[in-house]
């Protein structure tokens, strides 16, 4: 078999043989996971049973687990019980975990509950710190229903008490915005209303920034509209915020998240000073369109391995972008080149910078080793990500240098 065509000469990836280098066995599981979306689970277990056997341990339990999906998806349980019971017997990875928490809802499903009980412990130690609370949560009612009271109610307190680790930056974020929007409302008059100094130092004007006053396409996102409307439009935004910004934060740590929302907030800034009249503008809707936008990509690029709220919360991510532009647009004074801005820029950073936390596909990456070819993907990896944060600066930087062209619409 030639490694040019990992199929076989018939197309049929279960006809081919022999040993799969790394490349070949990640392109077959790619594609089997691909066939599985579009909900071809023959042909994808057919895929998925080509890799299994892999010498990479992680290749190997990532086709059994997607092999077992395969075959419940088919309604043939027994045989995916017996791959989520191989692959818990594999050497351990990262995806161990999941092979044991699958195996415990089959065992659920089945009515063993003590059995579902051991796999979910068996999960629970293995599992990210962003899953141990739903585990435990499971435990609790599988403790209580066996009549283990005590242990019911510990696995209980675990599951309110483990989980993500705190969203610090974005409740520092909402924090900080929500006081300077109450200064600006309750201050004093060297504080408060459009000639406050909040609204004249952060704001984004024209005069502004065309007197090299650079700041004002960050700060922008700390001050609102001082009008009567202000109370709304800063609760609309910080809802957003404390809706989206934990799960972006979650996925991609304190400081990367921190650069999407800053530079997602002066991507828009950069368009509503290029494309908008307005001579100021107030608000972080740019940095929040972002957010939305970077999760939206980054959910269906990278596919990270989220859980069941945060599962729900980005299939709804599309739905609510659109609206919120259809708002947008129904609404008069609304900064629509600032919302596109950033909603543009938090698209590409999704694009070009992955998560930090787990996903479908670095799973079975190789990583970094004691030869040079191992580190290559990463230090290639790396230099896309900076060439594209460059890219998106440089984009900000001209549009400032171009200066306003005149309205988007």
């Amino acid at each position: 078999m030639s490694q040019s065509n990992p199929y076989g000469s018939s197309g049929d990836p279960a006809a081919a043989a022999g040993r799969l280098d790394h490349n070949v066995a990640v392109s077959l599981l790619q594609r089997a996971q691909a066939l599985a979306e579009q909900g071809d689970y023959q042909l994808a277990a057919q895929t998925y049973q080509r890799v299994v056997g892999n010498e990479d341990p992680t290749i190997h339990v990532a086709a059994l687990l997607g092999l077992a999906e395969a075959q419940y998806r088919m309604d043939n349980e027994p045989a995916a019980i017996q791959q989520w019971l191989v692959a818990t017997q594999a050497p351990e990875t990262p995806l161990t975990w999941l092979a044991w928490k699958s195996l415990a809802a089959a065992r659920v499903r089945l009515g063993d509950i003590p059995g579902a009980a051991r796999a979910y412990r068996e999960a629970e130690r293995r599992a990210p710190a962003s899953e141990r609370a739903e585990i435990a949560s499971r435990l609790g009612w599988l403790n209580k229903e066996m009549g283990n009271t005590g242990s019911s109610q510990r696995y209980f307190a675990r599951s309110r008490t483990s989980g993500i680790a705190q969203p610090v930056v974005t409740y520092g974020i909402i924090a900080v915005t929500v006081v300077i929007g109450l200064l600006e409302i309750f201050g004093p008059p060297s504080l408060a209303g459009q000639h406050g100094f909040f609204v004249r130092e952060f704001a984004l004007t024209r005069q502004g920034i065309e007197n090299g006053q650079y700041w004002r396409l960050l700060t922008v996102v700390l001050v609102h509209d001082w009008t009567s409307v202000l109370p709304l439009h800063l609760l609309f935004n910080m809802y957003a915020l404390w809706i989206v910004g934990p799960l972006v934060e979650t996925l991609y740590g304190k400081v990367r998240y921190l650069f999407i929302y800053l530079a997602c907030g002066a991507a828009g800034s950069a368009a509503s000073f290029v494309f908008s009249n307005a001579s100021i503008s107030v608000g972080a809707s740019g940095a929040i369109f972002g957010l939305f936008s970077a999760l939206l990509v980054a959910n269906i690029v990278h596919k990270p391995l989220l859980t069941r709220n945060a599962r729900m919360l980005s299939s709804q991510i599309g739905l609510l972008i659109v609206i919120n532009l259809v708002i947008g647009l129904a609404i008069p004074n609304i900064d629509m080149a600032a919302h596109v801005g950033g909603l543009l820029a938090g698209a590409w950073l999704g694009l070009v910078i992955p998560p930090t936390s787990p996903t479908l596909s670095s799973m079975w990456q190789p990583k970094p080793g004691s030869t040079p070819s191992d580190l290559r993907p990463t230090i290639n990896a790396l230099v896309v990500q900076g060439l594209g944060v460059l890219a998106l600066l440089a984009v900000i930087a001209a549009g400032v240098s171009i200066g306003p062209i005149g309205p988007i619409a």
